[in-house]
């Protein structure tokens, strides 16, 4: 087998691209959303939206439903002007053990993806539009937590005529 080398102008590319599937702003934090794609959403219907999330080794999330209210949950928030954000649904937590907590903590790390499910007025305007998320959470290591954090997320929708 032959191993491949990469010119320094193609590392320099292929490091390009990586940085650009995720959002502004984001280089260099331990939570990572890549920009969804566009859905199609029919007048008087339903589209459902996948938000892929990425923890950077190292670092784990609370869970959406933390064990503990001192605890900041991740949660996904969505402006409800155009369409109206039906039911969210987070994957299945973690239980890991921390040093800080006597019991395990309900936590993600890793690859995720975040579901949420969307209901469409009649009356909504038919087109392209951006609907406004946001994405709050707060990382932290075995030893340490970072100040809490929100992320903006635009997911592009095209309002259709329902067939």
């Amino acid at each position: 087998m032959t191993s491949r080398r990469f010119s320094p102008l193609s590392r320099g590319l292929l490091a390009g691209f990586a940085l650009a599937c995720v959002l502004p702003g984001q280089i260099g934090q331990p939570l990572m959303v890549a920009p969804p794609g566009k859905i199609a959403a029919p007048r008087g219907g339903t589209s459902t939206a996948k938000i892929a999330v990425q923890v950077r080794a190292g670092y784990h999330v609370n869970s959406n439903t933390p064990d503990d209210e001192y605890l900041i949950p991740l949660v996904l928030t969505w402006d409800s002007s155009l369409v109206e954000p039906r039911e969210t649904v987070y994957p299945k937590p973690e239980s890991q053990s921390f040093s800080f907590s006597p019991k395990p903590v309900s936590v993600y790390s890793g690859s995720f993806e975040i579901v949420t499910r969307f209901s469409v007025p009649a009356k909504a305007p038919l087109g392209p539009a951006v609907v406004a998320g946001r994405l709050r959470y707060q990382a932290c290591t075995n030893t340490m937590c970072l100040p809490p954090r929100t992320i903006d997320v635009k997911l592009p929708v095209e309002i259709r005529a329902q067939q």
